[in-house]
């Protein structure tokens, strides 16, 4: 049995998702949505590999390979067997414009389509119910097979044997065969020509939404596949955008960093949005700024959460999935994230940055008005109120609060962005009085998180350790990278957190000890101070390894350990995919090189 790894491919429709292994296993994928009940869930099974999955197996296997539908997150696995015959395997869930609005069910799509010989196919689908508790009931019809799911009824509508997938045995594949895993309802139509006309509209809306994108000239696939798989973080109905796909996957091997991020981080979110308004992604964040809005409207003036449900839900109890062994048997699996309790100031600025785009940006569907800007006040306000304040920062300490230079810088932006929005809508006091108050925060983080003794900026106003977040005091525009501040706190992090071509976010113990992996986005970080302070040519070689570590599908993990080079952390990471997209935005050569 092959221990599972991050070699792993996403396939998705903004609803529903799943992760694909190397030989055409679904081993992750939660229903009715990202952060429901794992059905698929043997990444984090144990040894009960052949449990949570579904997998086509050929006869005879001596090899698999994979590719995407070009740009598209269509994925087709061939499988060769020893007798020369092979298949092809499509994967996908439907997702396009259908009676006026988009579809995009709970539901998942297989094709096999034999390429040589007689192959012969045994297909393994065996969801488990209540996280990982046992395998799903099932009920069979002619062509149908219904996996009792609990609350979630799931039918499989297939015109392969329904008998040789119950009794998981192999047979022949003479003819494509179409399957398709979807509500508890009957399937309307014939099942091949309805299964072939959702694969040409969903490739055809995939290939139209990245005909729109204003890419790099460099480095073309690697930022698509990014994007790509960033839109598929996106719960559409809601807005909302998690972190990564997948709960539980360790920051590095039995350190207990175990987190579930299939939630809303008000942060993560931010850098997703501003690294597709980039690329020129605009859908993504007007159903983003949608969510922010109501998230707004809930919280009444009161305290911004670091994260939220899809669904907005502010309560995230945090619990262990008992009957699941974890990654490698790396345990606990946490259910919930308790991180919602804590307080993390930073999560103001996050919120007036991407708002104050739609003040300004005429593209837009719905642009804000005065009424947003009354709301985005009330945000402003708690930011100025909290901006010295104690909280657990942005890598969510559980056990110790200090005032977090980032979190403070985060406030100031904040107020800077809400006088440009007040002056953009000629309120000449309110950009004034706004403006005022960015200046006296900014005095305040100079006073306190510049250390005298050592030259340099530090991660929180009590004391003088560093972190990679340092860094971003450019992107926020509280420095100029020619800045001597910025030059010699950036001095101060590369040499204390860099490893090799590798990032630490810090170096100092936590609440589980030392950090044993590089965090991939501040690597990221890195590779954009190295280029904004003129050190281009080093910052592309390490942009190309870091590339070197991505998988075949262009996906990388949150951590990387950076002496062997394998990944860890859950997947796919936005922050990680964030830093291709900005990394490759920064390093590329101009398209006026070549037109």
């Amino acid at each position: 049995m092959t221990e599972p790894n991050l070699e792993l491919s996403p396939i998705g429709n903004c609803q529903v998702s799943a992760l694909v292994d190397e030989a055409a296993g679904f081993v992750w994928g939660c229903v009715p949505r990202v952060d429901g009940d794992p059905v698929f869930c043997s990444l984090l099974n144990g040894d009960r590999q052949d449990e949570g999955v579904w997998r086509f197996e050929l006869e005879g296997q001596v090899s698999a390979t994979q590719h995407y539908v070009r740009n598209t997150p269509i994925l087709v696995t061939r499988l060769e067997a020893e007798d020369g015959s092979a298949l092809d395997i499509y994967d996908f869930a439907p997702r396009f414009e259908r009676s006026g609005r988009m579809y995009r069910p709970v539901a998942f799509i297989r094709i096999a389509r034999p390429v040589s010989g007689a192959p012969r196919l045994r297909v393994r689908l065996k969801p488990m119910r209540n996280y990982g508790e046992e395998l799903s009931k099932t009920t069979s019809g002619t062509n149908h097979i219904r996996y009792l799911l609990g609350d979630q009824t799931m039918r499989l509508t297939t015109d392969a044997p329904v008998g040789y997938i119950l009794e998981d045995c192999s047979y022949r594949v003479e003819s494509d065969q179409h399957f398709f895993l979807g509500p508890d309802e009957p399937f309307v139509g014939n099942i091949r020509s309805e299964v072939r006309g959702m694969e040409a509209n969903t490739r055809k809306y995939w290939q139209h939404w990245v005909r729109g994108l204003h890419i790099p000239l460099e480095w073309q696939e690697e930022v698509i596949r990014a994007a790509i798989a960033l839109k598929l973080c996106q719960h559409e109905e809601t807005g909302a955008i998690v972190a990564a796909l997948t709960t539980s996957i360790p920051e590095a091997p039995a350190s207990q960093r175990n987190w579930d991020y299939r939630f809303c981080w008000i942060r993560d979110s931010y850098y997703t949005v501003q690294a597709l308004n980039r690329l020129g992604a605009l859908d993504v964040l007007e159903k983003y700024l949608a969510y922010l809005r109501n998230i707004i409207d809930q919280a009444r003036g009161g305290q911004i959460q670091p994260l939220y449900s899809v669904m907005g839900l502010a309560e995230l109890h945090e619990f262990e999935a008992e009957n699941l062994a974890g990654y490698r048997g790396n345990g606990p699996v946490r259910i919930g994230n308790a991180a919602y309790t804590q307080v993390q100031y930073d999560c103001y600025g996050q919120i007036v940055m991407p708002t104050a785009q739609a003040f300004f940006d005429t593209r837009l569907l719905r642009m804000a008005d005065e009424r947003d800007f009354t709301h985005l006040e009330e945000v402003g306000e708690a930011a100025w109120a909290k901006h010295d304040k104690p909280d657990a920062g942005l890598w969510e300490f559980r056990t110790r609060q200090e005032v977090h230079t980032y979190s403070a810088v985060m406030c100031w932006a904040a107020c800077d962005r809400l006088s440009n929005v007040a002056a953009r809508l000629g309120k000449a006091d309110r950009a004034t009085f706004w403006k005022e108050r960015a200046e006296t925060i900014r005095a305040t983080i100079d006073a306190r998180a510049w250390s005298e003794e050592d030259g340099h900026y530090v991660a929180s106003f009590e004391s003088n350790y560093l972190d990679a977040s340092l860094l971003q005091m450019v992107e926020l525009r509280y420095l100029k990278p020619d800045d001597e501040r910025f030059l010699a706190t950036f001095e101060a992090v590369e040499r204390e957190l860099r490893r090799g071509d590798h990032m630490l976010r810090y170096a100092a113990e936590d609440d589980f000890g030392a950090p044993e992996t590089a965090f991939n986005v501040c690597t990221f970080w890195l590779i954009e101070a190295l280029h904004l302070t003129g050190r281009s040519e080093e910052a592309r070689k390490m942009f190309e390894a870091m590339l070197g570590h991505t998988t075949r599908s262009g996906m990388l993990s949150e951590d990387l350990d950076y002496t062997t080079g394998e990944l860890w952390g859950n997947f796919p990471q936005t922050y990680s995919l964030v830093g291709i997209i900005n990394s490759a935005g920064h390093l590329s050569k101009s398209w006026s090189e070549v037109r």
